[in-house]
């Protein structure tokens, strides 16, 4: 199975994000990621989904999405064609004996402390997964005490806009 990444213009209505992810899973197909967000447009949402399947009922399941009547345009993002970012807040155990090397740690991933408190940091970062999943591992033997991770958010490189082709 191979990943692909689809950014899928939506009418900005109730229900919309239901019927879209139960198509999903009507053909067993889990979502790896997912985030939706609005656009320049505000009766237009973009999802951005990342599933793991074969390019045979990837297709099959474009097609039926093409169907939903609140759905107004799918791209299938190539990862070299896109740029992909995750938010991670992640909150750290980081008393004074360990402060300053969780905070190197933070300043070699380029993140930001975004709360402290005595005995923790919460550190935001953004990047592609390899770099939050890189970050993770660095902390993970400082304590992590409680973490949130958005799904992928993407967009296509260079001045074109599916949205702008898309919404008249």
């Amino acid at each position: 199975m191979s990943t692909h990444t689809l950014s899928v213009l939506v009418e900005n209505k109730p229900g919309v994000l239901a019927r879209v992810a139960g198509l999903f899973s009507r053909r067993g197909f889990n979502i790896e990621s997912l985030a939706v967000g609005a656009t320049e447009h505000p009766d237009v949402s973009r999802m951005t989904i990342v599933v793991a399947v074969e390019d045979l009922p990837l297709e099959q399941v474009t097609k039926q999405l093409n169907k939903l009547i609140n759905v107004i345009k799918i791209v299938e993002l190539e990862p070299s064609a896109a740029v992909q970012r995750e938010l991670l807040l992640v909150k750290v155990r980081a008393d004074a004996t360990v402060r300053s090397q969780v905070l190197e740690t933070v300043q070699l991933f380029r993140a930001k402390v975004v709360d402290v408190s005595p005995e923790a940091l919460t550190i935001e970062a953004t990047g592609t997964a390899d770099k939050i999943e890189a970050l993770l591992r660095m902390l993970e033997p400082y304590g992590v005490r409680e973490m949130v991770q958005s799904g992928m958010v993407a967009i296509g490189r260079g001045p074109r806009s599916i949205t702008a082709t898309a919404v008249r």
